[in-house]
Parts: C-alpha cells; structure tokens; sequence
C-alpha cells in the first residue's frame, strides 16, 4: 500500500489528543505528516509544525490558509484530522469536504442537530469520508465483542450498561481552572457538558458493539457543583432499534475513579464485561458454564481483533493504538478506492458521520429530558426517523 498524506488542524503544543493521533496516525507507516495549522496563534501554530519535521511552506498560520495552501497540490493530503476546540468542528469539516478532502473529525462532530445533517447530506453528496474519532472502539477486544454478538455468540442482546465516569472535575476549587470551566460553559461548550465529552463515547460504543442504534431515551443530569450551568454527571436509561435496553452512567466528579469507560453486554446466551484501564482482558460468561478470559493477541480470535492487535500478547495495548487502528481502517478504505478495489472488510469499522449525527441528537434528547424530570424522549435525527 502506498504511503498516505496526512495534515492535521489543531492539536498543537501542549494539546491533551494532538500526541495520540500523531502516533495513531504514523504509527503504522501508512500515513505520511505533511501538513498541519496546528495553533489558533499562527507564528506558535508555524513555529511548532516546523519543529515537528513540517516543511515551512505547509506549517499553516490557520485551517483557511492550509485549505488554501492544500487544495490545488498534486500532492495534497489524502486525510485532513480536526483536532480544534469544539465550536469550530461544523464549519472546518465542510470547508474541507466542500473541496474533496476525506476528514476524520474529533467528537462531537458538529454543536447541533441541524449542523450534523448538513455533514452527513455533504459526505454523500461529495462521496467523501467523514469519519468521527470515536477512537475507544479501535481497541482490538472491543472489536473482538462486536464480532461475538454478530456471529450470535450471546443469542439477543437483551441489555447494554456503559459508563464513563471520572472524578478528575470534582475539586471546586477547579471552578476557575481555564482547562475545566470552559466544558460547563453554554457559549464553549453548548448544550451539554459530561454527556456530551463523555457520555457519547460510552453512548457510540455501545451501539458499535451491539449494532444497534438508540430510539429512545430517558435522561437524570445534575451539577453536583452549584457554580457549574451544564451538567457534571448523568444516568441515561435506553431503549435500542433492534430491542436492547440500556443504561449509561457518566460523570465528572466520581472520585476514585480515573478513566473509567467500561462496557457490558448481557444476551440469552451470556454476558461480556470490558474496561478501557484494563484493554486486553475480555471477560466471557456463558450461560450455565465457568467463566472465561479472553486475551488480547491469543490464538482465535475474530478477523476483527487479529488486524487490530500489535503487540504480543501479555503486553500493554493503550490508547494511541487504539485511534492507530481507527487511521489504519481509513488509510485501507482510502487506498482501495485510489486503486479501484474492494477494501478489507474487517477495516470497513470506523466511525462515520452518520455516527456523529446520531451522537448529537442523544446530546439534546439528553439535555431535554434532563430539563424535563427525565421524561422519554425520540433520541433519533430526523433524517433518521
């Protein structure tokens, strides 16, 4: 496979996801780093894209003069990743898909509704890719489960529990820490604060693992800290298209616990349980039979969780292969459509826009229904109902 061209906007120095999908990207040799508008202040975001090994004449000063910069060059990038404050995902992912750029967008994909529909609608209409990093389910075990509910492992999935909870915003003292406020301010952060950071994530993995999409939803959201406008923790109860009930606990201010992304699934046939600290232990229960660990890299696994899977097994697998996996699923898709073939289908896993729509109207349902003592609500965009 022919190495890929690669710039990113935003994620420069000091940036807590610019590290981890400069490593995804690359890590693999399938992407080449070419070009980057990596800072809000031009001269920094320069300065530092030059000290990353760019060439000083694709080191953009902002996202509009890289797009200008990009878009005429017989050797512009193949996958432009959006890696800028929240706000401004809408309006840089349509620029660039507007102009035949394949993005991968960081979450949330747009602030509304109505923008993510636009997205969706551009995708198709240009054919370009919008993938969105919903980066924890290129963890190779997580795409191991997914294969085991397919194949019928579990029978009907009966009931998903996801949560995401960490206590890292619990101090009040914190209230007017700058990397803290601006998530629990409506003018930065929109609509909603720990859902919409964390929640989604557990929210997408669920229904990537399961294959179904959420129809309905019933949403408990509290500021634990009086000062804070948007919520710091949410109890979520779901019902799924193809019959799976759910229930998705996030929070912020959880002290004691430090990532905390898990996922479990409970079917007819048996139960999974799966935590992102602890990413190469799968825990398998059949119904009527011992418990059993699967382990990430041993022998058997599915297609999925094979082409996932780097390093020998007993060692460490961490976040930054996980969003390798999400770039190496898209440098396939890409270069089998330059080359006017069939692409891998254990690749054909990444996030999409149409993913990032649906996260979207989850947020608002949540934050309506929040607002209303947690009544049911259509958690569905309308383009999908």
């Amino acid at each position: 496979m022919a190495v890929l061209n690669w710039g990113m906007i935003g994620g420069g120095e000091g940036s807590q996801i610019g590290p981890a999908h400069r490593l995804g990207a690359r890590v693999d040799g399938l992407f080449d780093f070419v070009a980057g508008a990596l800072d809000h202040r031009p001269e920094a975001g320069r300065d530092y894209g030059r000290r990353l090994g760019l060439a000083a004449d694709r080191s953009y000063g902002d996202w509009r003069e890289m797009l200008e910069g990009e878009r005429a060059r017989a050797d512009r990038v193949d996958l432009v990743t959006v890696a800028t404050p929240n706000a401004t995902h809408f309006e840089i992912t349509r620029a660039f898909l507007k102009e035949g750029f394949h993005v991968l967008c960081e979450k949330p994909m747009t602030m509304t509704v109505e923008e993510g529909e636009e997205i969706v609608a551009l995708a198709r209409e240009t054919g370009r890719i919008c993938a969105v990093n919903y980066g924890y389910t290129g963890y190779s075990l997580v795409r191991h489960m997914r294969a085991m509910v397919a194949r019928g492992d579990l029978g009907r999935v009966r009931m998903v529990v996801a949560e995401f909870a960490h206590g890292h915003h619990a101090d009040a003292a914190d209230a007017d820490n700058p990397r803290v406020r601006w998530r629990y301010d409506p003018a930065q952060a929109g609509i909603s604060a720990q859902f919409a950071d964390c929640g989604i994530h557990a929210l997408h993995m669920a229904s990537f693992v399961i294959g179904q999409q959420v129809e309905r939803l019933a949403a408990d959201t509290v500021s634990c800290l009086p000062s804070r406008v948007l919520e710091d923790d949410a109890q979520v109860n779901l019902r799924f298209d193809g019959g799976a009930a759910g229930r998705l606990w996030t929070s912020s201010i959880a002290i004691g616990r430090q990532h905390g992304l898990t996922l479990q699934v409970f079917g007819e046939k048996g139960g999974l349980r799966w935590a992102q600290e602890q990413p190469n232990q799968l825990y398998w229960m059949p119904l009527g039979e011992r418990l059993q660990v699967i382990e990430r890299g041993e022998a058997g696994l599915s297609p999925e969780a094979d082409r996932s899977s780097r390093v020998t097994i007993g060692h460490a697998e961490g976040m930054p292969l996980a969003f390798a996996n999400i770039y190496k699923d898209l440098a396939e898709v890409i270069a089998a459509r330059k080359a006017g073939r069939t692409p891998d289908p254990a690749a054909d896993l990444f996030p999409r826009a149409e993913d990032g729509l649906r996260s979207m109207a989850a947020v608002h349902a949540v934050a309506a229904s929040g607002k209303a003592q947690g009544v049911w609500l259509d958690a569905r965009p309308p383009m999908f109902r």
